[in-house]
């Protein structure tokens, strides 16, 4: 009884601790399940799936015909798993020899000993780093298809070790093209490439698509896919850029900087009835490499004092308010003029005395310019800088691209206005343009005083399928009056025929435009140190315009020359000139020295009854007097065909020479010949002569022609 009490006592003990046992685990249970439950469940998914961004295409921006100008490509940076599961000691040892070999003859910078120690020291004395870079340069596409064939790397990841992360490259395939217009990525927040400057960063959001997302989950020690939302590739922009425009703008451009030395240098080239940038090109000196790159963007983000070509505001203010006309005249001395303590000078020594006002545009005198600006608005300024404004000189292009130059023109009683401003103005100087903004000014002119904004991308495109189009946009409908227009185009024309570009004058097409040649002031120095800009703005052909053009260049060297017709002039001629010769659309249509009138049409010779339907179809008119038989010949004698009788033997070898082969087979077949035949056109030669016998069946051979 003793020892069934003890039994029973140490089996309540027992059963009593696996109940509270159970209630503990119970408890834990429900404690994880209503306190602890979404911790775990998301440290459960964290371990068992992972979510992994699948990066979309960036979109391509290409030029008006689809040619590319930047685009992605994938680059891979080449690592090596050496405790991938498969890669034993013994595979290893048995391939490095041969895959050094490999690496050594492909990449070419390091020996086979050198890769062998690489790999041989990864595999076997590094246990900490895994994943091993193999060499720093990015392969492209088809060499990693190459470098998959070499010992390991060609089996499986896990067996061979080769690891192939991809990273998508920016390229421009033209190098320089435009390429700060294009515009180019940075690294963002993370380790993700966005565009920050022009067409990139204007369209980064269509650019960039939709990343995807890959889900995968770990099932029986492998990572497979459950779940994937695809990316969506990037948008397409396809820009106003014309790339051979683009290219001799470039090239023609360069060659001026390099004979010139000059610093830095633009050239824009633009559609007049649209507003269309054709090409842009922009082209800085490198101090290091001493070689010219696209450093930065100067046609649209450096407003300087433009000098000369701003002689045209002037002109079209003194026009439209009436005070002067093209053959007045005015006196400009010996080509110097004080005003206050300051002197104005010509470029010409001497002076040019007393000449037209047309004459005074023409020749860019300062002298005559600023004169006559002076006479008119000395007493009312305003008047004159409310015009300037009415041409829209004091406001931006509202150009989509970042980095528009702020144009000044001072308004009198501001800071800075004086009693010279005002002469000093009306020839370039005090004032500040871009390149661009003085090229919209004379593009209006061109389009009969229509100011476009400058565009620069036509569509946005998915696939091919159009989303966007943009049309051109109208800054200013009417800058002045068409009166002003007619005179001021004469004179534009008259620069070159007569001015100070007679050195652009051609036979083959006219243009219109003005020389400049400013003195560019330093901070420091003001205009003491003698750095000179020259350009020239215009466009062409002159009586019926489809293109503007100015073309910018800084600081030459003044050994070699700094006037606009001298260094910018040759630019804009080699432009105009291969942009002439590419655009059928410009040139006139050819005539002939003597044009001959063709009134009726030559005619075969055949069977009467046909030619006469078709002659009475056509309103010909028929001389057939006098002719009998069913078959003619025929000639053409001024406004008439005539007709001359052909009869046919039916003994003799027929004469089907000019007829058709329609007609010349249907005679000799009813002759009883047989006919073979070669060529094409009307009957050449016959074989067997006309009028000589023949038997039946005997065969002719005739030669069309």
């Amino acid at each position: 009884m003793q020892i069934k009490n003890d039994i029973m006592w140490r089996v309540g003990v027992c059963y009593t601790l696996i109940l509270l046992f159970a209630f503990c685990v119970v408890g834990r249970v429900i404690y994880l399940q209503v306190f602890e439950g979404e911790k775990w469940k998301g440290r459960a998914q964290s371990i068992s799936k992972k979510d992994i961004t699948v990066y979309a295409n960036r979109g391509d921006i290409c030029a008006a015909d689809g040619r590319l100008l930047a685009s992605s490509i994938p680059y891979y940076e080449l690592r090596m798993d050496f405790q991938a599961p498969g890669l034993t000691d013994v595979l290893f040892k048995r391939k490095v020899d041969s895959l050094a070999l490999c690496l050594s003859r492909f990449f070419g910078d390091r020996s086979k000993s050198a890769y062998h120690r690489l790999l041989w020291n990864a595999k076997f004395h590094s246990k900490k780093n895994r994943y091993v870079l193999i060499n720093r340069r990015k392969i492209n596409y088809n060499e990693l298809k190459q470098i998959k064939t070499f010992p390991l790397f060609r089996l499986s990841p896990n067996k061979g070790g080769l690891i192939c992360i991809q990273e998508n490259k920016r390229v421009q395939p033209h190098i320089n093209l435009a390429s700060r217009t294009i515009g180019y990525l940075n690294k963002g927040n993370g380790n993700e490439l966005i565009g920050k400057v022009g067409l990139e960063g204007l369209f980064e959001n269509e650019l960039k698509g939709v990343d995807g997302i890959s889900m995968m989950q770990k099932m029986s020690g492998k990572w497979l896919p459950v779940n994937q939302v695809d990316p969506k590739d990037g948008n397409d922009i396809i820009t106003t850029i014309d790339v051979n425009f683009q290219d001799v703008a470039e090239s023609a451009l360069l060659q001026q900087l390099q004979v010139y030395h000059a610093d830095h240098g633009s050239a824009i080239l633009m559609e007049v009835e649209t507003g269309a940038i054709k090409a842009i090109a922009n082209l800085g000196l490198n101090q290091k490499t001493n070689t010219y790159e696209e450093i930065y963007n100067y046609a649209i983000g450096e407003a300087t004092e433009p000098g000369s070509t701003f002689k045209l505001a002037s002109m079209m203010a003194l026009l439209e308010d009436g005070y002067i006309e093209p053959t007045d005249t005015i006196d400009t001395g010996n080509g110097v003029h004080r005003y206050y303590n300051d002197k104005m000078r010509d470029s010409h020594i001497g002076g040019y005395g007393k000449i037209t006002v047309q004459q005074a545009f023409e020749k860019s005198s300062n002298v005559g310019i600023s004169k006559l600006v002076n006479q008119f608005y000395k007493d009312k300024p305003r008047n004159f800088i409310n015009r300037l404004y009415e041409f829209r000189l004091n406001k931006t292009l509202d150009l989509d691209i970042k980095g528009e130059g702020i144009p000044k023109i001072k308004y009198p009683g501001e800071e800075g206005w004086s009693g010279i401003s005002l002469p000093w103005m009306s020839i370039g100087y005090e004032v500040q343009q871009t390149p661009l903004q003085t090229l919209s000014l004379y593009n209006a002119i061109a389009n009969n005083g229509r100011m476009m904004k400058p565009m620069f991308v036509n569509e946005i495109k998915y696939h091919g399928k159009v989303l966007k189009h943009f049309d051109e946009e109208v800054l200013n409908n009417s800058l002045c009056s068409r009166e002003t227009l007619r005179k001021i185009k004469k004179m534009l024309e008259g620069v070159v025929l007569r001015g100070t570009a007679t050195n652009l004058r051609n036979s083959s097409y006219s243009i219109a435009g003005k020389t400049g040649t400013a003195q560019i002031a330093d901070k420091n120095k003001g205009y003491g140190h003698k750095v000179y800009q020259a350009s020239f703005a215009g466009y062409f052909p002159a009586d019926n315009p489809k293109y503007s053009c100015i073309v910018v260049i800084n600081s030459p060297d003044k050994k070699k020359g700094f006037y606009g017709n001298q260094v910018a002039g040759p630019v804009f001629k080699t432009i105009a000139d291969k942009v002439y010769a590419m655009t059928y659309a410009m040139h006139p249509p050819k005539q002939d020295e003597q044009e001959y009138e063709v009134k009726v049409p030559i005619s075969l010779n055949g069977n009467k009854e046909d030619l006469d339907k078709v002659f009475k179809e056509l309103e010909v008119t028929v001389d057939d007097k006098d002719i009998y038989s069913d078959w003619v010949l025929t000639s053409r004698q001024d406004s008439i065909i005539r007709y001359k009788n052909r009869s046919v033997n039916n003994h003799l070898v027929p004469n089907v020479k000019g007829m058709g082969l329609q007609d010349a087979l249907y005679i000799l077949e009813n002759a009883g010949l047989k006919v073979n035949i070669s060529g094409f056109g009307s009957v050449k030669k016959q074989s067997l002569r006309p009028g000589s016998n023949y038997r039946s069946g005997d065969r002719i051979y005739i030669e069309l022609s």
